[in-house]
């Protein structure tokens, strides 16, 4: 069974700024008064300086956006959250805030914060996404924006001596409406941002992932011997294939629950278990996702439809083909697919839900003739007619994975991820 946890982006960095950013707009009227004090967002932590891992930094050069004035220096470069090679200060992948002196908001947005990596289109406000909320410049992998720390929807109090303004970043999703239920491989990523006055000093808050507990493991079983479980192997050698690699090793009862990232790979394998007989085939007859550990419960999202992909999904599941050069000793008892995860979404609002995700395929076991080799034909006219004079058993059972949890990773992709195929953006 896997299980979907979608968790929230809050985190704060704190750091001052005392020059303007040049690349930018000029300066506008410093705030003169604060608005009606208003709650803040929850999860406020204490300040914090950001730390600059060095994958982030790994931008080339032609997409840099310089960061700071012009000869700034490694200390003041780290000071205001950004990269420094030695010559140049620019932006890292991910999101950065800054605060000016002049009382304005200065937001970089990388693609790259997240994984699915951000659509740089679909950011907004909470005034929205028109002028003066929208990006001031962008390419192909940044977006900056900059705007008074009054506009925007930005929402004002007083906090502990300072003047404090508070802004939210979100981005938006495509959502996948099937007739059962409704889905997203989108990030979804929002990020509560700060601005502090107090005097000349200026401060900025920016983002950091918080995740609840992990649910405890579930596990199921049917009355027939089939097992579902998780291919865990990963290719180690220049031109190897993850698509068999994968199935070289599996995630074992110690290793749930399996964390797994929106639109990442799952490699699933099905087998039958305790059966030496060479003329019986596993058939897959339906895969399918709900929200609960129930097979029948709403919402569903369809994988598989007599073993074949779910036309209706804009990332096809893909069923991987087992034969004689697997190296097992019974290939017609295995099945195997690959499917991009995904998070369910509320049908009304449209929101990412933060459910649980269960996969269930049904099976059965059918009998190797000459004339039917049991795999399933995806065409709709051969599908129907073999299905017609197929003989399979009577036996058909549900059977479930382990435990698997799904969260939107709101960190840049690391490195040992770049440049992987099997990653779709």
């Amino acid at each position: 069974m896997f299980i979907l946890y979608i968790s929230k982006f809050i985190k704060y960095c704190l750091f001052e700024a005392k020059w303007p950013l040049p690349h930018f707009p000029g300066p506008r009227d410093p705030p003169q008064e604060a608005k009606q004090p208003l709650p803040h967002f929850p999860g406020l932590l204490d300040p914090q300086q950001p730390v600059v891992t060095p994958h982030i930094c790994g931008v080339d050069d032609v997409d840099r956006v310089p960061c700071g004035e012009p000869g700034i220096d490694a200390a003041q470069c780290g000071a205001i959250n950004c990269c420094f090679d030695g010559q140049q200060c620019y932006y890292g992948r991910t999101v950065t805030v800054q605060c000016t002196i002049d009382g304005q908001f200065v937001l970089v947005v990388a693609r790259d914060t997240t994984l699915p990596r951000l659509s740089l289109d679909s950011i907004s406000l909470l005034g929205g996404s028109d002028a003066p909320c929208s990006a001031v410049d962008s390419n192909a992998d940044f977006a900056i924006y900059q705007f008074p720390v009054t506009a925007c929807g930005t929402r004002a109090m007083e906090l502990g001596g300072y003047v404090v303004y508070e802004n939210k970043m979100s981005s938006s999703y495509e959502v996948g409406v099937g007739p059962l239920g409704a889905i997203t491989r989108d990030s979804h990523y929002e990020l509560y941002f700060q601005c502090r006055y107090a005097d000349a000093t200026v401060a900025a808050l920016a983002v950091q992932l918080a995740s609840n507990n992990p649910p405890m493991p579930v596990a199921a079983s049917g009355p027939l011997m089939v097992e579902l479980r998780l291919g865990s192997g990963q290719c180690v050698t220049k031109g190897c294939m993850q698509a068999q690699a994968a199935y070289t090793s599996y995630y074992g009862d110690a290793d749930y629950p399996v964390t797994k990232v929106l639109r990442e790979p799952v490699y699933v394998e099905v087998r039958i278990l305790g059966r030496t007989d060479p003329n019986i085939a596993l058939v897959l007859g339906r895969c399918w996702a709900t929200s609960s550990p129930d097979p029948f419960s709403i919402p569903q999202w369809e994988l598989l439809v007599d073993g074949c992909p779910y036309q209706h999904d804009s990332y096809l599941t893909t069923p991987i083909p087992v034969d004689g050069s697997s190296g097992l000793q019974f290939p017609s008892h295995y099945k195997r697919f690959v499917l991009k995860m995904f998070a369910f979404v509320d049908h009304a609002s449209m929101a990412p839900l933060q459910e649980k995700v269960f996969i269930h395929c049904s099976t059965s076991v059918c009998q190797l003739t000459a004339a039917d080799s049991c795999e399933p034909r995806c065409s709709r006219q051969r599908r129907d007619v073999v299905a017609a004079g197929r003989k399979s058993s009577h036996q058909l059972t549900v059977v479930s994975s382990g435990e698997v949890i799904f969260t939107e990773k709101a960190e840049t992709v690391p490195p040992e991820l770049q440049g992987n195929p099997n990653l779709v953006e």
